[in-house]
């Protein structure tokens, strides 16, 4: 039928003109931003080079930061793991997606099991959407972990629980099945990272690589460590480390206080982390992706080495803490030619605006699922590494029922079970050692900052979330029982 030397012709073009329409697509496809987020578990921004740490070595994410922009006061809305997770895939509020504390085991895997942030549309689930290849490789944490969830469909490899018994001989869950791993988990993790990377150059991609490191708690920190970098701490001081008294307030963690093996421990796991975060950036550097991939780096919370006397988070405290060594995270945005090279912003971000600002960023529109978030867009901020004059510098914290709101200069922790309520000049005193609650000089200044603290959360807070006026918690509460290690 196709003899005719013209209908010949017009099926060739047609067939030329279909694979150029096909190959435009494609190209266009691939120069849309890839996302790579680095999520490590329990770590201070102190330890890290680029943010003044003379001891650990970390020359990698320092790396990072020089080519991309580290912020200075980025802080968790929470203390503890499973809290922050949610808020950096939702970008909500603990009293907006209900995840109050860390989940139990039974909803992590079993017949209990459930995805903890299923009923919102989170991270994942919008850039699938969008025609990106999801990927998690390492610490998940919310919930039904035995399958892929959140739009995670392209990599789903992962633990059965939360907590960290060691970083060797541990089980892990891969293609749906419970297996013990003799492999260092920090460098599976980055191994299954590079795998997703390699599988997915020619197409959008997302990797939610959540290392389970350094973690800086249970009795892995009673062994000495195994990686690469054991011997080079092995004699080492580390006075990064401050060597302080036992804050009678510690009810946690007492035995790695001031102890060198523990010190030394979580020193060479932040030195692990480092190579696996120089190992994706050599992958993207090998496949040109470079300067088409935001790579995150942040914290799930901060933890305290020795600061004021305290080793963890504010969960490890009785009362429980919203003190800075908690809440102060690491935060860094890196693309070359995008985001603004080497510069530092000072503003006062949360992990809140997470979602809200890489949404944005990579020019997707989700009303339905910022339209909830407290998050603030900082887009433009990456872009020329000044902030909009409307930016409100102040930020909000809840774990449970204490809250607080921090302000450049000032902190109000306020407790709805203990009646312990605090407020910190943090000009002068960085530390939070000096308690001015009901101190008749900042009467005033009390004031105002317990009516921002009250305006945000009647504003977001949903009421079946909303512990302090009598709502739930996915998460057992930490506040109604003792649990002596997660």
């Amino acid at each position: 039928m196709l003899s005719h030397p013209l209908m010949r012709i017009g099926v060739a073009l047609f067939g030329v003109v279909a694979t150029l329409v096909c190959e435009c697509a494609a190209k266009e496809s691939a120069k849309r931003t890839n996302l790579v987020f680095i999520l490590t578990d329990n770590h201070g921004p102190w330890t890290l080079g680029c943010y003044g740490n003379p001891d650990i070595r970390t020359p990698n994410i320092d790396r990072l930061a020089a080519e991309g922009m580290r912020f200075t006061h980025a802080f968790s809305s929470n203390a503890v793991c499973s809290p922050t997770r949610a808020t950096f895939l939702t970008g909500l509020i603990p009293s907006q997606h209900g995840v109050h504390c860390f989940i139990a085991n039974a909803a992590q895997v079993g017949p209990e099991a459930y995805n903890t942030i299923g009923e919102f549309r989170s991270l994942g689930e919008i850039l699938r959407d969008s025609g990106y290849s999801c990927g998690l490789s390492g610490k998940w944490h919310l919930g039904a972990n035995q399958t892929p969830q959140s739009g995670f469909d392209s990599l789903w490899i992962t633990k059965p629980v939360g907590s960290s018994a060691e970083f060797y001989d541990q089980d892990v869950i891969e293609n749906g099945e419970i297996r013990k791993e003799s492999q260092y988990l920090t460098d599976l993790w980055t191994d299954r990272g590079v795998e997703f990377i390699e599988k997915n150059k020619d197409r959008p991609f997302f990797l939610y690589l959540a290392y389970n490191g350094p973690y800086g708690l249970s009795k892995l920190l009673l062994n000495e460590a195994r990686n690469r970098h054991a011997a080079f701490y092995a004699d080492k001081e580390l006075k990064s480390f401050p060597r302080e008294p036992m804050h009678p307030w510690l009810f946690n963690n007492r035995e790695y206080l001031n102890n060198p093996v523990s010190i030394r421990r979580y020193a060479a796991e932040i030195s692990g982390i480092d190579d696996g975060v120089g190992r994706i950036l050599a992958t993207l550097k090998r496949h040109r992706l470079d300067h088409n991939t935001l790579v995150v780096f942040a914290a799930d919370q901060g933890l305290a080495g020795g600061q004021g006397g305290f080793w963890g988070m504010g969960d490890h405290t009785r009362p429980l803490t919203a003190y800075d060594w908690t809440m102060h995270i690491p935060l860094i945005f890196r693309q070359p030619g995008k985001v603004a090279a080497g510069k530092v912003c000072d503003k006062l971000v949360s992990n809140y605006d997470f979602l809200p600002t890489v949404v944005s960023y990579l020019g997707i529109a989700s009303e339905e699922a910022l339209s909830r978030s407290p998050g603030r867009d900082l887009k433009a901020i990456l872009q020329t590494g000044v902030g909009a004059p409307q930016h409100d510098d102040a930020i909000f914290f809840e774990f449970e029922t204490v809250r607080a709101v921090r302000t450049r200069s000032h902190k109000l922790i306020v407790r709805k079970r203990d009646g312990l309520n605090e407020l910190f000049d943090l000009a002068a005193d960085p530390g939070e050692r000096t308690n001015l609650y009901d101190s008749p000089q900042h009467a005033a200044l009390q004031t105002e900052l317990r009516g921002k603290l009250d305006t945000f959360f009647e504003k977001y807070a949903d009421p079946q979330y909303n512990l302090w006026n009598g709502g739930r918690s996915k998460a057992p509460l930490h506040s109604q029982k003792i649990v002596p290690e997660k």
